[in-house]
């Protein structure tokens, strides 16, 4: 038995499943990452004025505007292979 069909035994088998995922899992949807040295959010943007309460209150405006071009990023995103293989798991159908 290979390391795939074991892996696929395993699950098919298991009362419960935890995934693990980190931020790039929504790169291949076109959702940017926060720490990749050349493509990530931080890259371009100063974390400091835009992720803190103090750069809420320093500037209210810009963390709201931030905030917004955000959540419409996102919005426009459509799930990738990984999100779907995910749901396809939550839903059992392993």
């Amino acid at each position: 038995m290979d390391v795939l069909e074991k892996a696929t035994t395993v699950l098919r088998q298991a009362h419960h499943i935890i995934v693990f995922t980190g931020a790039g899992i929504s790169a291949e949807s076109g959702i940017p990452t926060f720490r990749d040295r050349l493509t990530g959010l931080w890259a371009r943007h100063d974390p400091h004025r835009l992720e803190t309460a103090k750069a809420f209150r320093d500037n209210p405006a810009l963390v709201w505007g931030w905030y917004l071009w955000w959540r419409q990023l996102v919005l426009q995103a459509q799930p990738n292979a990984a999100h779907r293989a995910i749901a396809r798991l939550a839903d059992g159908k392993r």
